[in-house]
């Protein structure tokens, strides 16, 4: 597992200067390839990793006349270099330089994301096997089904986690690919094993075939995963939600200390911070189509893709980041009322035992059709009415008594069957 906290916070991955020095990596990177190929001397290339660096400003500077970023960097660069200069990006073309920075950077994020998840997975983990055997009733079209535990509602949670991990695992190779191919990608002023020894130093490996940019399916691939693990803790965050409904009570976001819900009315106790990864799921999901409609660029290159992956890459990277960080927050402050489970479970009297008093019914002898028509006239009869009582209705009816005994009918309303068998479930997460 990835140790938290060890990897830079992901706005500082996408910081300009961030950018500018992955750009730097890649260009020392390809110089020194040359170099062991025998074609830049080491006086040069000692001089370009000593001198060789940058100022944003500076950049910015000269970008305003010259109207091409990267032209702009080497510029810069140079200026610091002196005449070594004349070794750096040669056979190059801007997007060797922009793509596999680039990669850089989404591998740098794919890793902090990572991290984050592990962590998030961790939460889960603790809060399932703290409530493996807490009853609770599991809810279908949100209506009242039969008893789960809430344990086993967050090894669901936690399954998709997982399941999130090895997506995110493979992310950080699909978009950890780099190329130094010159202009068209042919290699026509550059040789391939300039790309590849780059690449292994910069920990990338080369494009299997690139154009002039590096395809932008592992780019939507990127936004798409991001997107996906949004979906994912905002289902999460939607269930808290529910949960914490008035009416409901189950689970309740942690409220501080001094903490306020509203401005008008003091007892108010909001889910704020699942409120808030939901509609932020919404900001990842809206960059998805922008990501798939980039994979389309005109013949060899364009750069509309460009001006949309400075928007939506950053963005896209930070608000996953910061929605990690606040479901694991959330979960490991989460409140949890057993009580107020029990008291929603066996409201109307045990209504949700319906299925074994149907199933007892049958195992007596009657058709399942007959059976079906009695426990369902009771349980209405219950739901239906103020105050109903499912069970009481059950023992008072001579359809029933004369079938089961009170043993019978009380075994029908014991909850232990619908925990005996979630062992399975605990041993493949290993909970």
């Amino acid at each position: 597992m990835i140790e938290r906290y060890t990897l830079p916070a992901m706005g500082q991955i996408w910081s300009e200067e961030a950018k500018f020095q992955s750009w730097l990596d890649v260009e020392i990177a390809a110089t020194e390839a040359n170099h062991r190929l025998g074609r830049v001397p080491a006086e040069a290339l000692a001089t370009i990793k000593a001198r060789a660096r940058f100022e944003v400003p500076r950049i910015l500077e000269i970008e305003a006349e010259v109207r091409h970023d990267v032209i702009a960097f080497l510029t810069n660069v140079n200026e610091h270099v002196g005449d070594a200069g004349r070794y750096i990006h040669v056979g190059m073309t801007s997007s060797d330089v922009l793509d596999t920075g680039l990669a850089l950077q989404l591998k740098a994020s794919a890793q902090l994301l990572r991290q984050e998840l592990d962590a998030l997975a961790c939460a889960l983990q603790a809060l399932a096997q703290e409530h493996k055997d807490t009853v609770m009733i599991g809810r279908s079209h949100a209506i009242h089904g039969e008893p789960i535990s809430f344990g086993f509602k967050v090894a669901g949670w936690l399954a998709e986690v997982v399941r999130n991990q090895e997506r995110l695992e493979r992310l950080e190779q699909v978009v950890s690919v780099g190329q130094i191919s010159g202009a068209m990608g042919t290699y026509a002023n550059t040789d391939p094993q300039v790309e590849a020894i780059t690449c292994e130093i910069l920990g990338l490996v080369p494009d299997t075939a690139s154009t002039q940019v590096i395809g932008r399916d592992r780019h939507a691939e990127y936004v798409q995963t991001l997107a996906l693990v949004g979906a994912a803790l905002e289902r999460f965050s939607t269930e808290i939600r529910n949960l914490q409904r008035t009416d409901v009570l189950e689970v309740e976001e942690n409220f501080a200390k001094g903490q306020k819900g509203s401005s008008a009315m003091p007892h108010k106790r909001n889910p704020i911070r699942s409120e808030r990864i939901s509609g932020l799921a919404r900001v990842l999901r809206s960059y998805v189509v922008a990501a798939l409609e980039n994979c389309a660029l005109w013949h060899e290159r364009d750069i509309s893709h460009s001006s949309v992956e400075r928007m939506m890459l950053p963005d896209c990277s930070v608000t996953l980041h910061f929605m990690l960080r606040e479901m694991t927050d959330v979960v490991k402050g989460l409140g949890v009322y057993p009580q107020n489970m029990a008291r929603n479970m066996n409201v109307y009297g045990g209504v949700v035992f319906s299925q074994r008093v149907l199933l007892a019914l049958v195992a007596s002898g009657l058709s399942r059709e007959e059976a079906y028509r009695i426990v369902q006239r009771n349980a209405h009869t219950a739901w239906n009415t103020e105050g109903g009582n499912f069970r009481a209705n059950l023992e008072s009816d001579a359809d029933v008594t004369s079938r089961l005994n009170a043993e019978q009918l009380a075994a029908c309303f014991a909850t232990d069957l619908h925990l005996a068998n979630l062992g399975v479930i605990w041993e493949r997460l290993g909970i």
